[in-house]
Parts: structure tokens; sequence; C-alpha cells
């Protein structure tokens, strides 16, 4: 690096010329200026001591006066205590003038005198050194003769003393010694001034002794300074040009490199740093050389270590400096960098400089890892994952294998390396058994992906196969040309083992091995259109067990799972292999009898119910005598049907139950009991669409008082259906639909609901329109439904319906079918305040005899005796039994159906207390304007 060599040998050169001749001047007037002060603090310290002496010596003057007047030797001590300081001066004095000084003895005296003890070496070098000097001698004579009067005044103290303590105190000897102290101490006072002002004048000489020195120096200093400079003017104009051109050369080699440039001079401890090296560093671009140990703290902290240490090893022992360190950046990201760097050591091999460059590798390192890592999850990837995976070269011949494709191929990767694909792989197609053309060749034959439509086997010699699926990919270069191929197998054995498995699974029921619904109905399906194009005749048994579920509550689910399996297991005794066996669910079975019309049909059917009848079923220490209930549907030419079969074969089943079970019922579209059991069994959808849809609506009829006509009218609640195309549909069509097939309980809470809502509307728009009692009709299943008593109180509290405003109607029928729970209904409800009506009393043939168990509020006498009681003897009977049986249980009585005035007339007559029917009043819609049920 030439241009820092040439800018340091031009400073050399003008420091030692331009410095040189200074130092000397600066060095002989720091000189000059350290014995001028020394002069001045030692003339100091003499007056410092000439004014402790003087004072001291006033002192002992004035003690030795005070001494004649007391006689006190208190007095006498003082005044040798102060006289004390002058004596100490004056051997101090006595051994300065020594040959060989003993300083102890000079420090001691001095102190002795007042004179602090750092002053004593400067008033000793003045006293010995400076004593030929006029002002100086000057002032040491005033002081030796100072000494002496100071002599003369000790002798006359002495003197003093004596006569004292020989008692001798004569007035005019007093005074005597009185006038010889005054002039003792007239002597004295002279000299101490001669001193003073010898030792000032000698400061002042002094201080302008200096001033002219450095005067001198100063011009002596500028002169040489003058003809230095000139001399160099010259020397200067041409190192100058040789810089300049070698700052060029150097500027543009810096500019010209990416790289950032350093050089270490060890001897002046400095590092040069290039700008583009501070600017990869991120340190600041201000000119000047660096520190070492400031551009180690650029670095990362996790490097800063390991350079110092390749630095050291390189400088001390010469090892080769190649390192590589992280510079983080302001903008939290770090930067990576490769130093380099040769050193020109001295002759004990140290290094005395150090230079070298910096090359940011931040780019390289990054791709180094991505390309790292990428290969890494590479080979990862393809040592985990399942799949076989054969790489080739662009000949075809095998490079390397993962380990499922060594498990699969049954060959390893250092055997297998370098043989073609085709001499580990044989494949052949699933279905039939024939190999398949090589697929790598035709890869490499036609450079495109190949994948095999058919399902594929991996076979071996030994015969074992294994079912795989297999892809095979060519390898591109960057110029597109094939360099290999890569094989991908998956062994899908367990895939296509448990996909037969589902497929089986889906078709089949787990429990009892046969055909499940799906799948019969598939069947089904395809035989209706067998029957359809070509008049084959089929036929459809649905078998229900009877009694079912006695054998699950009394011996369990096992018992009955059990007797499903023995069932099922009977099938294949009666009905031929070709027929499809299904079961439903719980103890339902249904059977698919192809090319076998009506009278075959039943022939099975009697004889399938006859294996099941004769057939023992025994679980643990329980024995049962089983049989089935069976319908069955013929579908022939004849007899076509394109609605549901399998529902008109349940409903024929059904019928059969009902009917006493263990027996065929055959459906015909001319048998009236199965159709209505079908059209029941229709309803069911319908009423759920309605109840999902809020399609049932209500109509209110009025109940009048017969004893107080002009009463308010209390009223029952009616329900409709309004179907799908707006008609309204009365309770008589899908009531008994719905107590069959369990859709009471959520009618009846709909039904309660809806009530309450419009009765709480009703009270907030029209108070006076409220009835004082409403009826509602409920069902028997709702009776017994446990939580149906908690629907109710929860209705009550949330709509705020009084419980004294509701009358709750339930049938004779339903009453006494569960007597024991519609009593604790009716008193729970009761007990809230509600009351009760029996509705249709008499037509039960049990109804006098329960009457009095039921604590019911009202007897509604059957319609069908009150509309003919004007014409029928019995009915007329009947009527009036009831009502007096029911005033005689306390209960008031309601006629229901009075359609005539005439009738009404003899109802009254009866004594009956209420009545109702159309002549009455008409139902009419119940809920108020703007009422919507949730």
């Amino acid at each position: 690096m030439p241009a820092p060599g040439l800018r340091a040998t031009l400073a050399g050169r003008e420091r030692d010329a331009i410095v040189g001749p200074f130092v000397l001047v600066i060095v002989v007037m720091i000189l000059l200026c350290v014995a001028s002060l020394d002069v001045l603090s030692a003339a100091r310290a003499f007056v410092g001591g000439e004014s402790h002496w003087s004072k001291a010596q006033k002192v002992a003057v004035s003690e030795l006066q005070h001494y004649l007047t007391t006689f006190s030797e208190h007095d006498y001590q003082a005044f040798l205590n102060a006289i004390a300081i002058p004596q100490g001066d004056r051997r101090a004095r006595i051994e300065l003038n020594q040959a060989s000084p003993d300083m102890s003895v000079v420090t001691t005296e001095f102190m002795r005198g007042g004179i602090d003890e750092a002053d004593v070496a400067g008033m000793t070098r003045l006293y010995r050194h400076a004593g030929g000097l006029h002002d100086v001698r000057a002032a040491v004579d005033a002081w030796i003769e100072g000494d002496g009067v100071i002599v003369e005044l000790m002798d006359a103290a002495e003197d003093i003393h004596r006569h004292v303590l020989a008692g001798e105190r004569d007035l005019q000897w007093i005074e005597q010694s009185r006038d010889r102290i005054r002039l003792l101490d007239a002597r004295l006072t002279p000299l101490e001034y001669a001193f003073s002002d010898a030792l000032g004048k000698a400061s002042r000489e002094t201080a302008m002794l200096l001033r002219v020195s450095l005067c001198f120096i100063g011009a002596l200093l500028v002169l040489i300074a003058t003809r230095r400079a000139r001399r160099l003017f010259d020397e200067r104009a041409r190192m100058v040009e040789e810089l300049r051109a070698s700052d060029d050369r150097y500027k543009l080699a810096v500019a010209g490199s990416n790289d950032g440039l350093w050089d270490w001079d060890r001897r002046r401890r400095q590092v040069y740093l290039s700008p583009r090296l501070r600017q990869m560093l991120g340190m600041p671009e201000e000119q000047g050389p660096a520190h070492a140990i400031d551009v180690f703290g650029w670095l990362h902290p996790e490097d800063r270590l390991v350079a110092r240490r390749a630095v050291v090893a390189h400088v001390r022992r010469g090892l080769p400096l190649d390192l590589q360190f992280r510079v983080p950046r302001d903008d939290g990201r770090t930067r990576w960098y490769h130093a380099r760097g040769a050193s020109i050591r001295a002759a004990d091999g140290m290094a005395v400089r150090t230079a070298g460059s910096v090359t940011d590798i931040t780019e390289r390192r990054e791709a180094d890892v991505m390309l790292f890592a990428a290969k890494e999850r590479a080979e990862v990837t393809l040592q985990s994952i399942g799949d076989g995976v054969i790489t080739t070269d662009a000949r075809g011949c095998i490079e390397y294998l993962n380990p499922s494709a060594e498990r699969l191929t049954r060959w390893s990767m250092e055997l297998a390396h370098g043989l073609p694909v085709a001499s580990i792989c044989a494949f052949v197609s699933e279905a039939s058994r024939q190999p398949i053309p090589d697929p790598v060749g035709q890869v490499l034959l036609r450079q495109a992906a190949w994948g095999s439509p058919d399902k594929l086997l991996l076979t071996h010699a030994d015969g074992w196969s294994v079912a795989v699926d297999l892809t095979v990919t060519p390898i591109r270069d960057r110029q597109g040309a094939t360099s290999g191929v890569v094989l991908v197998m998956r062994d899908v054995s367990s895939e296509r083992e448990h996909a037969a498995q589902l497929s089986y699974q889906a078709s089949h029921d787990p429990l009892t091995g046969l055909i499940n619904r799906r799948e019969f109905e598939r069947r089904l399906a395809h035989a209706m259109h067998a029957s359809q194009a070509g008049g084959a005749s089929f036929a459809v048994l649905y078998v229900d067990l009877d009694q079912f579920k006695v054998i699950n509550d009394t011996c369990s689910h096992a018992a009955g799972d059990e007797l499903l399996r023995q069932v099922a297991s009977l099938f294949g005794t009666v009905v031929r292999a070709t027929d499809a066996v299904a079961r439903l669910g719980g103890d339902e079975f249904v059977l698919l009898l192809e090319n076998c019309d009506e009278t075959d049909g039943l022939a099975v059917a009697e004889s399938l119910r006859t294996a099941i009848g004769d057939h023992h079923f025994a679980y643990r220490q329980h024995s049962f005598v089983i049989s089935a209930s069976i319908g069955l549907v013929s579908v022939d030419a004849a007899h076509p049907i394109t609605e549901d079969i399998l529902g008109a074969a349940d409903s024929a089943c059904h019928l059969a139950k009902e009917k006493g079970r263990n027996r065929v019922q055959a459906y015909r579209l001319d048998n009236d009991e199965v159709v209505v059991r079908q059209s029941e069994m229709c309803w069911v959808g319908r009423l759920q669409r309605a109840l999902s849809t809020g399609r049932f609506v209500l109509y209110a009829q009025d109940i009048i008082d017969l004893r107080q006509p002009r009463k308010r009218r209390h009223f029952e609640l009616l329900l409709r259906m309004r179907d799908e195309d707006g008609s309204l549909i009365p309770p008589r069509a899908f009531i008994p639909a719905a107590e069959r097939y369990g859709l009471m309980p959520a009618i009846d809470r709909w039904v309660v609901h809806a009530a309450f809502t419009g009765l709480r509307t009703l009270a907030t728009r029209e108070p006076t329109s409220m009835p004082p009692l409403c009826s509602i009709n409920l069902s028997g299943t709702s009776l017994c439904d446990v939580d149906f008593t908690a629907y109710l109180r929860d209705q009550f509290a949330l709509l705020g319906i009084a419980p004294s405003t509701i009358c709750f109607e339930i049938t004779e029928t339903a009453a006494i079918s569960s007597l024991s729970r519609a009593i604790a209904f009716i008193e729970d409800m009761r007990a809230l305040g509600c009351r009760f009506s029996l509705d249709d009393f008499g037509a039960g043939m049990s109804s006098f005899t329960y009457l009095k168990h039921l604590p019911v509020d009202f007897v509604k006498i059957e319609g069908s005796f009150v509309k003919d009681m004007l014409h029928d003897p019995i009915d007329y009977a009947m009527v009036e039994a009831i009502n007096k049986l029911g005033h005689a249980t306390g209960k008031r009585t309601i006629a229901e159906c009075v359609s005539s005035a005439p009738l009404l007339d003899e109802v009254r007559r009866l004594g009956i207390d209420f009545a109702q029917g159309f002549v009455v009043d008409a139902p009419r819609p119940f809920m108020p304007i703007g009422t919507t049920v949730a």
C-alpha cells in the first residue's frame, strides 16, 4: 500500500527537521523556568521565614519586658519559646556554612524556625549557590548581623534571669535592663527590613531575567523555524507529487475492487480501513486510522473470540490468516464476510505489519445453506418416506435406492448400483398377470412421464408379489435434456385390502354378515329395472321378530345379538343362494326373491315363519320360543308397484303384527287395512315437515255456561294442520298416525307453547277478550312423558301464564291406559292451579269404574251420544246417566257436539252445566294478528 508509506515518510522527515530545534529551545526554556521558579520559591520561603523570625523576636522582647515586671518563670519560659525560632534559623545558617552540611540538622532547625520542610531544599540551594549575588549576599549579611543581636538579647535575658533568681530586684537595675532590651530591639528592626528588601529585589531581578531569556529564546526559535521551513519546501514539493501519484494508483485500485482493504501497523497500533470495508462493517465513514480492538467490536459477539485467536495465531506463530465471520447490521440482518491477510515480519518472526482484504460472502453462504438444506431435506425425505424411490442415469442404470425401495425390491443399494431397473423390478398387471413393457425404457424413449392405467404388482423370483402404484418421470438438466429417470413405487397392498374391506363393510351388516339396507336397495332397484324392462317377477319379504325387546330386556343386548346371528343363519336354509337377504336394523330383515311370483313368495314366507318358530333359542339359563311377522309384496306384470316397495312391505308387516303376530300378510292394492296402514306411514314425513315449517294452526271454540249464559265464555283450542297447498286438514286425518308413530309429544309441546304465546299476546293487546279458562287437549303419550311436567312448568314461568286459566283435556282412553301416571300428572298440575277435563267420556268400557279415581274438574260427555240423544233412547239414557254420575262425584259436565237449538234446550233441561257445539259457536282462528310462535 504505497500511499500510506510515502505519507508516513514525508511526515517523519518534516517532524524531525522542524520539531527538533523547537524541542531543544523548549528544553532550555523549561530549565530556565525551573531555575527561576526555584529561586523565587526559595526567596518566598526566606521571606516567610523572616516573617516568623521577626514575629518571634518581637514576642521574645515583649515576654522579657513582662518578666521584668512579674518575675514569673512562666513569662521567662515564654521568652525562651519565642526566641527559639530565631535561634533555630541561626543554627541552620551556621550548618549551611559548613563544607558538607548535615541536611537533617538544617531541616530540623529551619522547621523549628517555622519553615515548611518542602521549602528547605530550595532555601539551601539559594543560600549555598546564589550567595555570590549582590542582593542575596546583602540579605545574608543582614541575617548574620541580626543573629548577633539575638545572641546579645539572649545574654541579656540570661543575666536578668540570674539576678531575678538571686533576688536582686532593684528598681534602678530593672530600668537599666529595660533600656538595654529596648536598645537591642531597636537595632533588630532595621535589620529585618534590610533582609526583606534584599530578598524582594532578588526576586524582581530573577523575574526580569526570565522574561528577557524567554524573549530571546522565542526570537531564536522563530529564526530557526523560518530557515528550516525554507529548506524543506523543495523536498516537500517533490514528495507531494510522488504522494499524489501513489494516492491516485491506490484510489483506482480500491474503487475497482468490491472487497474491503485493511492495513494494521502493530508498531503504531493503528488499523487503516478502506471506505468500502467501513461500509461493509457498518462503521461510520470517518477518516483516519482505527484501533484493532475497535474493529473486533463490530463483529458478531460469537465470532469475536474466534477472529482474535486467528489473528493472534497469524501474528505470533505465522499461521495463515483466512477466516469467516459475521457482522450484525442495523436492519436486524447479519452479513457474512471472508477475511484474508499477509504480514511483514521482524527478525524474531513476529508480524509488524499486516494487510489484507475482506470479501462479502453472504449470498454465497445463503446459497450454500439453502443448497445444503435442500439436499438434506431431499435425503431425509427419501430416507423417511414410505414410497420406494429409484433414480437412474441417462442409460437407465440404477444410481440410488431409498430404504423403502430396498424393502420392496429386496435389493440393497450396494448390489443394485449400476444395474438396469428391469433386472431388479418385474412389474405385471394385477388383472392379467402379464408383464408390462419396461417403464424406464419407455420414458427414455418418449422423453415424457409414464403412468400405468392398470393396477400393478411388483413380483419376485420366489413368487412373492406386492401391489404397487408406479410413476416414472424423467430428470432433466438445465438444457432440458434427460439426464436420468426417477421411479416412485408406493406399496398399496394395505390400501387395496382396506378398500376391499370397506367395500364389504359398506354393503354388509357387521353383526350378521348379511347385506345392509344400502346394498339391498341397490339390488332392489336392479330387480325393479329388470321387471319393468322384461316383466320379470320378484317378491320382497319384510321380516320382524316378535317380542324381540323381551329378550333384550331379560338377557341383555348380547343375547339379542346372538339371536339375530342365529336367525340370519336360518335364512340360508330356506331361501336360495341367489336370493338377497339383508338386515335393515334392529330385528328387521328383508329378503329379495327374484324370479318368484306371489304364490311361491307366500310359500317361502310360510317356510321361513315356520323355521323361525321351530327354532329354539337358549341363552344361559333362559329359553325362548321365537316367532316372526312377515309382510310380503309381490311385483309382476299383473301386479306392478311403482311406489315404495319397502314401505309397502313394512306396512304389511305391521298389519301382521296387529293381527296377532306370527303370521304372513301379503300387500294388495285392494286390501283396505294395508292401504290405511301405508297411508299412516306416509303421514309421518308430512307431520315432521309441518312441525319444522310451522304449518300447525290453532282454532278456538266457545263453551257456554248453561246456568249463566251471559257470563264470559271459556273456550277449547282445536288443532288443525295447513297442508302444503294451503288447505286445512282436520285432526282426525293425522292424529292416529301421529299417535301410532310417536309424534304426539312433539305436537303437544307445540300446542302448549303456541297456546301460551297467544294468550300472552291476547292479555297484552286485548285484556277484555281474555277468557276465564282455556282448554288444551293432551295425548296419552304426553301424560306418560316424565319430562312433560317440567316442560309445562317452564312454559308457565317463561310466558307468564296463570295456571288457574288453563284446563287440560285428556281422553278417557288415555287416562285409564296409564291410570297411576295420569293421576300423578293431574295432581302435579292441580297443585299449580290448573284444572282438568275428562274428554270423550262414555266411549270406553270402564268409564264408570274409573271416574271416581280421576281428580278432574269437568266431564265432557262423548259427542256421539249427545248428537243423537233426541232420537235414540239409549243415547239419551247414557247422557242422563253420565251427567248424574258426574254431579254425584262433584264434577261439572259438558255436552259436546250440540248442533241444534232443540238439542241445546234438552241439554239444558237435563241439568248439564256447559254446552259446546256449532249451535253455540263455530271454531275460529285463535292466534291474534302478529303473534309469532318460535
